[in-house]
């Protein structure tokens, strides 16, 4: 059984850091597309950053130069660096993977970000 287990959230004042890290757990499964989104209350769901297995990414345009996608394949971890935080970046935020060969997504539990100004 899969399952995603997210870390790093957390409380930060305007113009700090935080890294979350999604770790896959399950043997003998590799992913491919990973990324991290976020939701506000009574708001859609929406992509922060994404990369693929390769290492390319891509990023919302409100998180450009602040948010940085990394992987480590070996160890089926997602992280996202965000720098310079502002209180409109408090939210939830979500893990998610697309298992290769199936194509199957799943998702962590969410991980609350609280920016203070």
């Amino acid at each position: 059984q899969v399952q995603l287990v997210e870390s790093g959230g957390g409380l930060v004042q305007a113009g700090g850091s935080l890294r979350l890290s999604c770790a896959a757990s399950g043997s003998g499964v590799s992913f491919g597309d990973m990324a991290w989104y976020r939701q506000a209350p009574g708001a859609q769901r929406e992509l922060v950053a994404g990369i693929t297995r390769d290492g390319r990414t891509n990023y919302a345009d409100s998180v450009k130069g602040r948010f940085t996608i990394s992987r480590d394949n070996a160890k089926n971890t997602v992280y996202l660096q965000m720098n310079s935080l502002k209180p409109e970046d408090t939210t939830v935020y979500y893990c998610n993977a697309v298992r290769r060969f199936t194509n199957y997504q799943y998702w962590g539990q969410g991980t609350q970000v609280t920016v203070s100004s």
